[in-house]
């Protein structure tokens, strides 16, 4: 099932739409800033620019929260044609625009394509769970980042391609509509899922809603640590492609064309590292990649700030061949790329998470949450800096501020991580690299919340293995002269464990009250490693909790 994703309608038609709209968007977008560039005086340009990014932006602060309500109260596959037809309207409006030549008409366009978009977030990522097993979540995440990064750069580059020869109507507003009609045929093929909260009183004051959802969302640490490490990724991402043009216009020597080349790469990266970071994954949700990510991020970066630091002011280029002869271009490159890899490594899993862990009858809610955040994180960071690069403050030193914080955000994420380190990374060498298969998994729902796990004994492996057998940590049940050994005590300290003596009757008593408590045990019956490579004798401990419990 997990090979057939983009051929099979629980999937496809979702991913198309939202590629489609993505594209759309950005088209829109940079079509408004050429037709700025083109009519307005350069001293206004930038300033109109800048307003027509914040357009764009302010909807996912003001109505993502109001998108999530009218996902779980109604079908989100109804939802999402729906909204689809209006972007039809909105692409009507974009085009009577164009016609004008009016920027005011087209800001408010971009407006409304802002809405549609910030209404449609909670619905694209809340309705993956619906059509999808919990172990497909993170590569479907992969497509849906790797694919939106590239209908950002696509909506770019064919925005800046048709728009060389001046922005005509006769081009653009076919192109915009075409788009518009074919994302909307996409929506329709997206398979009913039935609405999930029907009673829900959707509250239309749209400040009020947005500030109970956040709440609601922090109540959740699990929840609210994934939303923050995801919105990590959006602002940093979001200040190093606002840095971007400066950079390489100011200190580089390159154009529009350079610019382009490496949003292309960084476009790439993304999905690259989105494809890493699923098969990382391996169906489960792991979050130890978003630190380590968000560490490499930081290397990278710092290597950015010091080789845009030494590149000093280069002449123009006369070509884009000239541009990469030019000292450090390929190696700035190189770090546009690894930061953008490394950012997928923390995006990927964290989405997965939020669908994963969030109610079904209130998962878009907790989605139209998580974006406010990320929209707030954006502005907030892009404010920064705008205040930064007023105050005076360098490209490169910009760089390394960012990458510094990189470092100290891992540092957090890592020490708040909502997963268990040391068993992410377990599942990950068992499950990515040494491609560990695991049948029968449905057979343990059968023992309810709290199964218990007996386990022939092999190696000192399969406690590590037992780790990345289910997607709840259990407690480990342990002899205690084994628990007292110092090679042991270390990985001890990194999962639930109970030490225990058989000989003494308590020990039981303390096995039956952990899955009491709901917690799933993992109990070695034969009480020793194999000696003869075959079964040993079975102890009868194991049968006596589950006969208790």
């Amino acid at each position: 099932m997990q090979q057939n994703l983009m051929t099979s309608r629980r999937f496809a038609p979702l991913f198309w739409t939202q590629f489609l709209s993505a594209f759309n968007d950005n088209f829109l977008k940079n079509t408004l800033v050429f037709l700025i560039l083109a009519t307005v005086a350069a001293e206004e340009a930038g300033s109109l620019v800048t307003l027509a990014g914040a357009v764009f932006m302010a909807p996912f602060l003001l109505f993502s929260a109001l998108g999530g309500e009218l996902a779980d109260k109604f079908d989100k596959a109804v939802m999402a044609e729906r909204l689809k037809r209006v972007e039809l309207a909105a692409a009507g409006v974009a085009v009577v625009g164009l016609a004008f030549h009016s920027i005011t008409v087209l800001m408010a366009a971009l407006f409304l394509f802002g809405v549609i978009s910030a209404l449609f977030g909670p619905v694209k990522y809340g309705i993956l769970p619906d059509h999808l097993e919990r172990k497909e979540l993170p590569r479907a995440n992969a497509w849906i980042e790797g694919a939106t990064f590239i209908a950002i750069l696509g909506g770019t580059l064919v925005a800046g391609l048709a728009a060389a020869d001046g922005v005509n109507p006769w081009l653009f507003g076919p192109m915009m509509l075409g788009l518009a009609l074919a994302c909307w045929l996409s929506s329709r093929y997206i398979p009913r899922v039935g609405a999930k909260a029907p009673d829900l009183s959707v509250d239309r004051n749209v400040l009020r809603s947005t500030g109970r959802l956040v709440n609601a969302l922090r109540g959740d640490k699990r929840l609210w640590r994934s939303a923050l490490m995801a919105s990590w990724f959006w602002l940093v991402g979001a200040i190093v492609l606002s840095l971007l043009p400066p950079m390489v216009k100011g200190s580089l020597g390159g154009d529009e064309t350079a610019i382009t080349a490496y949003l292309a790469v960084f476009a790439v990266a993304v999905g690259i590292g989105s494809a890493i970071a699923a098969w990382m994954s391996a169906g489960r949700i792991v979050l130890l990649p978003a630190p380590i990510g968000t560490l490499i991020m930081a290397v990278f970066g710092l290597d950015l700030a010091w080789s845009v630091g030494h590149a000093g002011v280069a002449a123009p280029a006369e070509s884009l061949s000239a541009f990469f002869a030019g000292p450090y271009t390929i190696r700035i490159a190189i770090d546009l790329a690894g930061m953008a890899i490394a950012g997928a490594f923390l995006v990927v899993p964290t989405f997965a998470a939020l669908q994963a862990w969030a109610e079904e009858e209130q998962r878009s809610r907790v989605i139209g949450a998580a974006n406010v955040l990320s929209a707030g994180f954006m502005t907030v960071g892009g404010g920064l800096v705008a205040a930064l690069q007023a105050a005076g403050t360098s490209t490169p030193l910009l760089l390394a501020g960012l990458a510094i914080a990189n470092i100290v955000a891992a540092w957090v994420m890592l020490k708040t991580l909502p997963t268990n380190a040391f068993r992410d990374f377990v599942s990950i060498l068992f499950r990515a690299f040494l491609r560990l298969e695991v049948d029968g998994l449905d057979n343990l729902k059968k023992a309810g919340k709290a199964p218990i796990i007996a386990l022939n004994h092999v190696s000192f492996l399969d406690g590590a293995l037992a780790l990345a057998l289910t997607d709840e940590e259990p407690t480990f049940a342990v002899d205690y002269t084994i628990a007292k050994a110092w090679w042991v005590k270390p990985f001890l300290k990194m999962c639930n464990f109970l030490p225990l003596d058989p000989s003494k009757p308590m020990a039981t008593r303390t096995l039956i009250k952990t899955v009491n408590n709901g917690e799933p045990l993992v109990i070695f019956p034969e009480g020793r490693i194999t000696v003869t490579g075959a079964l040993m004798k079975v102890y009868d401990g194991a049968a006596m909790v589950a006969d208790k419990t």
